[in-house]
């Protein structure tokens, strides 16, 4: 197996969780702030539909993406009249499948560090003046640092290792949507089990290095 065979894949891999990761912790942590400040009777719902694509089947998820981002679905026919494009079996379509697959990865962590918070450094802020916006970035942000490690190496790992949404939305173009899950699928059907352990073994590498590396920091940080 050649090397542009072997690290295309999982260079386009790395490219893909690295731009999921990045836009989920924009999305993520306005929806995990509220989760863990909220009282509100719409929270249980919620948290409801954040979590869900851990016990939906990704086919599932998959299959009902396809239709809402094909050119004929709400956001996909919008998406044709914007670019001219259609979004799924596209990188960008990709993108937005990732973001939703990987979405309790990246909420989940957060909460959990920012309600570790407590109300007290908040409301020492607010009592010398502090908005609540100001308060967000120079008291929670700084505090949470472990939950925002946890929540991008979990984000970042679990859409490596994305398979059934990627292949439904993404198809298998090479250089484009191929994935290194979907180049390892390809190489296990064609029977060649020496390249799919190849880069099998390049993936498990991968995610040790990246579930290894948070582990590590955070007990350090539990040691300080």
């Amino acid at each position: 197996m050649n090397a542009d065979t072997l690290f295309q894949p999982l260079l386009l891999s790395v490219q893909l969780a690295a731009i999921t990761t990045i836009v989920l912790m924009i999305i993520a942590t306005p929806i995990a702030w509220w989760l863990a400040q909220t009282s509100s009777r719409w929270k249980t719902l919620v948290q409801t539909t954040v979590a869900l694509p851990i016990v939906l089947p990704p086919t599932v998820m998959g299959f009902y993406l396809l239709i809402v981002l094909g050119p004929g679905g709400a956001i996909g026919s919008w998406w044709v009249e914007l670019t001219g494009n259609a979004l799924t079996f596209s990188f960008a379509g990709l993108v937005v499948a990732s973001c939703l697959y990987s979405l309790p990865f990246a909420v989940q962590p957060l909460v959990v560090g920012f309600e570790s918070l407590g109300q007290r450094n908040l409301e020492a802020a607010w009592t010398l003046g502090a908005s609540k916006i100001d308060a967000f970035f120079s008291v929670a942000l700084p505090l949470s640092v472990r939950g925002y490690l946890s929540a991008v190496v979990l984000s970042f790992a679990h859409t490596l290792g994305e398979f059934g949404v990627v292949l439904m939305v993404g198809g298998n173009i090479p250089g484009e949507t191929r994935v290194i899950s979907i180049a390892i699928y390809d190489q296990v059907e064609s029977l060649n089990y020496q390249a799919a352990h190849q880069l099998s073994a390049l993936l498990l590498v991968v995610a040790f290095i990246a579930l290894f590396s948070m582990f590590f920091v955070n007990r350090k940080w539990r040691t300080q």
